[in-house]
């Protein structure tokens, strides 16, 4: 990681690479979530998506989650369809059986040429996330899962969150970077003025800063209970937190603290992982992470209407971003005119970190 870089000097006068972002594959070589440990029972095996590519996840009646190509070589069947058999998963057209390994075993079928094998899969379980290094195999051991330790952390209560949104991962980068967008969601949270603070980068990252003044609107009760006091006049508390966004690629984060309390009242962690070969659809794993307040079992008693809160600000964003992916499709190409420098640099950070389509390749 190369040292920081002041706002002003953040373009420096670099131009951004004559390349459509939308077009941007990203680097395998990560620990992706694909999945919540929720969603995968004893004995079972479920199936899931990294840009196209089908993987299998097995949870065998003892032992660790394994990961595999999600096709049986003979006919080409869902594995994720069969049955787990121990710390086999057996496919339901023929009964052929593979392990952790890949290793094909053929109970009673008599075969023409050597078993198939399967390609595996690095596979991981954290904090309620199953991960998958979609990189070389060899890589996985030297880089490290992402943390988020306030998931942990008994002062913080933590809601995990997610849906399919159908555009390309960058548009979510940019639309949780720029907090100029607060008029998106005014009738939720009433008139924000943000200040931009400035911004940091690296090779691998981009960091912005903002602080936020209320001209108009009421405070909603949901945000009270993040900041852990009621703000009647707005004018009172302008500009006193501070919101710090980075996308340390190619994973995001928002942190926002307040005068007066040493540690963050909301931390989120979020990924988006694309699901389909062209990368313009995403499924989103976030973990919001709230500091409880100084009365006991408060935030637990709202916590159904903060859940309530995320989810409609979610659904403005995701409505805002899949009509500027179908705006992408109907003009052939990305045709916006990016003004704001911490977008600038965070779409070169995305495409110098990530993976340029066959198309730029050729």
């Amino acid at each position: 990681m190369t040292g920081n870089t002041s706002e002003t000097a953040a373009l420096d006068g670099a131009a951004l690479p004559q390349q459509d972002i939308r077009r941007v594959r990203s680097n395998p070589d990560f620990w992706y979530p694909v999945a919540w440990s929720r969603e995968l029972r004893r004995g079972r095996a479920i199936g899931v998506r990294y840009a196209g590519q089908p993987i299998v996840v097995v949870r065998p009646e003892a032992g660790a989650i394994f990961a595999l190509d999600d096709v049986c070589p003979h006919r080409q069947l869902p594995l994720s369809k069969g049955e787990v058999c121990g710390d086999f998963i057996r496919c339901a057209y023929h009964g052929l059986k593979y392990s952790r390994r890949g290793q094909c075993f053929s109970p009673g079928m008599k075969l023409e040429n050597e078993p198939p094998r399967l390609r595996t899969w690095a596979c991981r379980e954290k904090d309620g996330l199953i991960f998958v290094f979609m990189g070389d195999l060899e890589k996985s051991d030297s880089i490290a899962l992402p943390d988020f330790p306030r998931v942990r952390d008994p002062h913080y209560r933590t809601r995990r969150f997610g849906k399919v949104v159908q555009c390309h991962y960058s548009f979510m980068h940019e639309n949780l970077m720029d907090m100029n967008h607060q008029i998106l969601h005014s009738r939720l949270v009433g008139s924000m003025k943000p200040r931009f603070l400035g911004m940091d980068r690296g090779e691998d990252f981009v960091e912005a800063r903002y602080t936020f003044a209320r001209t108009s609107g009421r405070q909603p009760l949901s945000e009270a209970l993040i900041y852990g006091q009621r703000r009647k006049d707005g004018r009172d508390f302008a500009y006193r937190d501070v919101m710090t966004i980075r996308t340390q690629y190619p994973y995001q984060t928002l942190r926002i603290e307040t005068e007066g309390i040493d540690e963050p009242v909301m931390e989120l962690w979020i990924a988006y992982v694309p699901q389909d070969r062209e990368e313009l659809i995403n499924r989103v794993f976030g973990l919001l992470s709230i500091r409880r307040l100084k009365i006991p079992f408060l935030l637990d008693l709202a916590w159904p209407l903060l859940i309530a809160f995320t989810e409609r600000v979610f659904t403005e964003d995701r409505e805002i971003v899949e009509l500027e992916q179908q705006a992408w499709r109907e003009q052939d190409g990305d045709r916006n005119q990016e003004v704001f420098p911490v977008i600038m640099a965070l779409r070169q950070l995305l495409i110098q970190n990530g993976m340029p389509s066959q198309k730029d390749i050729g």
